[in-house]
């Protein structure tokens, strides 16, 4: 059938709508790998009562804005979305979908502009994660819409030491050197490009001595050919792998413009090597004063810039990894304390109310209950990060009904050629 998308939608999705059924109504159809204004011949691969997925089989009427895709793996790996179009229609894409995110998910009808912070669009990844498998070997992502595993050589998104990191296994696993019970892997490199640290997660289950066995035997195969390996940490699959073995430096230190971090394995830290600073700036620029909270804090990326402008600052993070990081990395006057954000908010007892507040949650968002009781505090300023733009319309949904307004909005594109958004609110009472 012939279809014209009509726009594009969070997902990294093409919006169309099909031909009026027996009963009058055409349903809504999605569609990847296509642009606004493009009249294309498609074909339905999943059907649901309200709407389809489709594939475009042929694009009949190109955008003008569509672009050859560097990566050879395009539209079979599950990871990129975006490269069929230029940069800056991506940030183009990306900022129309946030406006009508919030407008749709909460009334939020945002009528300024939309700061764009851009990257650079190729090798700006520092941390990359792949699957493995070990008959035949095979070292890739997911193929797209799928979990069968698509083997990759090389990732024009991820940074150029994670490209000879990813080139160093795939020798190491032609030659069967390989422990086979690695089932994932993942390069973290250091600010400049020059060291890495791997983690490694093994398929079942076993003892501490399994783990420190295992991280030696491939650290002492990779380092001939990645000298720049700092060191290996090995954990077993799973959502609770916090235990691990390690051989070699189980953290890199990561230095930014505000503060050098220590990051151990297990730890989160942003990904985008290019734009840290400007996501620490944006932010935390002209905040000041006696007291700021920093929620969801990581291993401390904005409590060490806090920390320069506040008297105090009291950074919350759950993660057992960050949380001890978050503590070795904190100034003087930055209380580290671990526990989520929920729980901190409704411990019990008198606490001085903060000048500001900056929260960064995962993709779930904040969620009503702590959103309302951030609300209740009633902080002069709250600064949102955010990398999921419908959490965070819900989220703010309910802090504009308690009093606050928005006086920015960022869009920090910590992931080109990706559908994924990071947007900065900055909101006042």
């Amino acid at each position: 059938m012939k279809l014209t998308i009509e726009k594009m939608v969070y997902g990294g999705d093409g919006l169309a709508h099909l031909p009026p059924d027996h009963s009058g109504r055409g349903k809504t159809g999605f569609v990847p790998f296509v642009l606004p204004g493009e009249e294309i011949e498609a074909s339905v691969i999943e059907e649901k009562p309200g709407f389809v997925r489709a594939k475009a089989e042929q694009i009949v009427r190109a955008s003008l804005l569509r672009v050859e895709a560097p990566c050879p793996y395009f539209q079979r790996c599950g990871g990129c979305h975006y490269q069929h179009t230029s940069y800056e229609n991506q940030l183009a894409i990306k900022s129309l979908i946030l406006r009508e995110t919030l407008l749709r998910t909460a009334k939020i009808d945002w009528k300024e502009e939309i700061h764009t912070l851009p990257s650079p669009p190729w090798n700006y990844r520092n941390r990359t994660r792949m699957r493995m498998q070990h008959a035949p070997f095979a070292l890739g992502y997911y193929r797209f819409n799928s979990h069968e595993l698509l083997p990759v050589e090389t990732c024009p998104i991820s940074s150029p030491l994670i490209n000879k990191a990813i080139g160093a296994v795939w020798k190491q696993g032609r030659a069967s050197l390989l422990d086979k019970e690695i089932a994932e892997i993942e390069f973290f490199a250091n600010a400049p490009d020059e060291k890495l640290l791997i983690e490694i997660y093994l398929s079942g289950k076993g003892n501490d001595a399994l783990l420190e066995k295992s991280a030696a035997n491939f650290f002492k195969s990779i380092v001939t050919d990645l000298p720049e390996a700092a060191g290996v940490a090995v954990f077993f699959q799973g959502p609770a792998a916090q235990t691990f073995g390690y051989e070699g430096s189980d953290s890199l230190q990561y230095k930014t413009g505000v503060a050098e971090f220590r990051v151990s394995a297990g730890s989160f830290f942003q990904v985008n090597r290019f734009l840290i600073d400007d996501l620490v700036n944006t932010p935390t620029a002209n905040a000041s004063g006696k007291l700021a909270w920093d929620l969801y804090a990581g291993v401390g990326l904005f409590s060490a810039a806090l920390a320069k402008d506040f008297e105090r600052v009291i950074a919350v993070e759950a993660g057992v990894a960050s949380a001890d990081d978050l503590k070795h990395n904190a100034p003087r006057n930055v209380k580290a304390i671990q526990s989520t954000t929920e729980a901190f908010l409704n411990s019990k007892g008198k606490r001085p109310k903060p000048d500001f507040i900056l929260v960064d949650p995962p993709r779930a968002g904040l969620g009503q209950a702590v959103a309302k009781r951030l609300a209740a505090i009633e902080a002069g300023q709250v600064t949102y990060v955010s990398c999921d733009p419908a959490t965070l319309a819900r989220d703010l949904r309910v802090l504009l009904d308690a009093g606050c307004k928005i006086d920015t909005i960022h869009l920090a594109d910590l992931f080109p050629q990706t559908f994924h958004i990071e947007s900065i609110v900055r909101l006042s009472r």
